[in-house]
């Protein structure tokens, strides 16, 4: 199976690269299926149902989101009607929508996403271990599913490596996001799963974590309330994961890493 997965949506400028590019990409790489982080593509806080829609209809199979899950009120409405939005699997018992969903994908194969949200440095959300292992065993890669997606939202990189290895042999895909930038340690762990810390961003480099520079240099030099952040909107890096499965136990035999446009240096897989 031919897997992408992208990284944080920010802003009107993440979004366009986005519309601009995954349909061309999804058809020259035959891809199977793409998941995206949406949690910061509505201004840089969260998601509305109309960018979801665009998202979708830009060529993604499912969205994820994160600690900004909610910052847009709508959500927590909207997510009830979309079974391929996912919000941390780990929120309490009792929050609108849900942590994992298994979808078929256009090639008739069975793909189960999952999110979890770290701990460090983060919302003290229940344990992201304790809530992954549930949704792995509740839907066995090669039983319930031909490939796992997992999306780990934190800000600790020790906290990411630990749920990958946790993970490895059971997900085809353990990928870091909410740092926004994009890690070098893309590789197939010992039991054959694919991993990077951070799939970085779908923004425009020049900026701070994908916010225009000026107000967080600012926030860093004066230490004040200042002017609410925005987005860059300089032209985006699409920044994420390209991995390809055994279609026989869906674990992981190619990876590679995928930066397209914008000011980073361009990299895409050679085996497709």
């Amino acid at each position: 199976m031919r897997l992408l997965f992208l990284g944080d949506i920010v802003g009107r400028s993440g979004r366009n690269a986005v519309a601009d590019r995954l349909p061309g990409l999804r058809q020259a790489w035959k891809l199977d299926a793409v998941v995206i982080n949406g949690e910061n593509a509505a201004g840089g806080f969260g998601l509305t149902e109309a960018i979801y829609d665009d998202i979708m209809a830009a060529g993604a199979d499912v969205v994820t989101l994160g600690n900004h899950s909610f910052d847009q009120r709508e959500a927590l409405v909207f997510i009830e009607r979309a079974p391929r939005l996912l919000r941390p699997a780990n929120y309490p018992k009792g929050t609108p929508g849900r942590g994992a969903t298994l979808i078929e994908t256009r090639s008739g194969a069975r793909l189960l996403v999952v999110q979890v949200m770290g701990r460090i440095y983060m919302d003290a959300l229940d344990d992201p271990f304790a809530a992954l292992e549930r949704e792995l065993a509740a839907c066995p890669l090669g039983l319930g599913a031909d490939a796992v997606i997992v999306d780990v939202h934190a800000e600790a990189t020790s906290e990411k490596q630990a749920l990958g290895h946790f993970a490895d042999g059971r997900a085809s895909l353990v990928v870091g996001t909410h740092t926004h930038v994009p890690t070098a340690d893309h590789q197939i762990l010992n039991h054959g799963t694919a991993y990077m810390s951070d799939a970085g961003m779908c923004g425009d480099y020049d900026s701070v974590l994908g916010m225009d520079k000026e107000e967080p240099v600012r926030r860093f030099v004066q230490k004040t309330p200042g002017l609410r952040l925005e987005p860059a909107t300089g032209e985006a890096t699409l920044s994420g994961i390209a991995v390809e499965t055994d279609d026989r136990t869906g674990l992981a035999i190619r990876i590679a890493p995928v930066r397209v446009g914008g000011r980073l240096s361009q990299a895409v897989p050679d085996f497709w």
